[in-house]
């Protein structure tokens, strides 16, 4: 278990030591969505009876800096070592494969939490919360950022460069990431493209846990 301690240790350090672009820049720019989108909607859109936009969006916005962010961790680290060529380092000590796994992927829940408990510290001052079902919360929390962890270490370990994991995340995390009702009710979809979003794995990651913060059905 050493071998799992120190990588989670290194990765820990790898992303806190730069802590102002890999938690306060998601927090700034979850506050940016949150002014922009809360501000220029709230009033003008009714997503459920009795709950504001604003209301709606928060949760929404915390579960997804969590799953960009548990991505981001894992991918960017492993491509960052390839590139700079002290990936030879965590191969070389005799570290199991399991315990590879687990550091990377622990190092991003941590991550991924950490930046969501940011964004909700500084957004739930712009309106109050009520939490429905707590237990869910973290229950759809934890394993999906450990999912798209997971995701990063396969992206990690595809890419070559920048370019290639660049485009993993903009073309696949990214657009799932936002179709998955984040900023707005599937309910006010036609059938066809709510039955599509329903499809996508990224909506129960999110809309579920902000039901269980916000009390708003699905």
């Amino acid at each position: 278990m050493s071998g799992l301690q120190t990588l989670f240790y290194k990765e820990l350090l790898r992303f806190w030591n730069v802590s102002f672009q890999t938690v306060l820049a998601p927090i700034v720019t979850a506050i940016l969505y949150l002014t922009i989108f809360g501000h220029a909607l709230s009033g003008r859109v009714n997503v459920y009876p009795r709950v504001g936009y604003t209301s709606f969006l928060v949760p929404g916005l915390v579960m997804m800096s969590v799953l960009q962010n548990a991505f981001a961790n894992s991918s960017s680290s492993l491509t960052q070592s390839k590139i700079t060529g002290n990936l030879v380092f965590v191969l070389l000590p005799p570290i199991a494969h399991w315990e590879m796994f687990f550091a990377y992927v622990l190092a991003s829940v941590v991550r991924g939490l950490c930046v969501g408990v940011g964004v909700f510290i500084v957004t739930v001052w712009f309106i109050p919360m009520s939490f429905a079902a707590p237990f869910y919360i973290i229950a759809f929390a934890v394993p999906g950022s450990a999912i798209l962890g997971t995701l990063g270490l396969i992206a990690g370990i595809w890419a070559d460069k920048f370019d290639q994991l660049a485009a993993f995340q903009n073309f696949l995390i990214m657009p799932l990431t936002f179709l998955s009702g984040v900023f707005y009710s599937t309910h006010a979809l036609p059938p066809v493209w709510r039955t599509v979003s329903h499809l996508n794995p990224f909506f129960y990651m999110t809309t579920v846990s902000a039901t269980a913060s916000s009390a708003c059905p699905m």
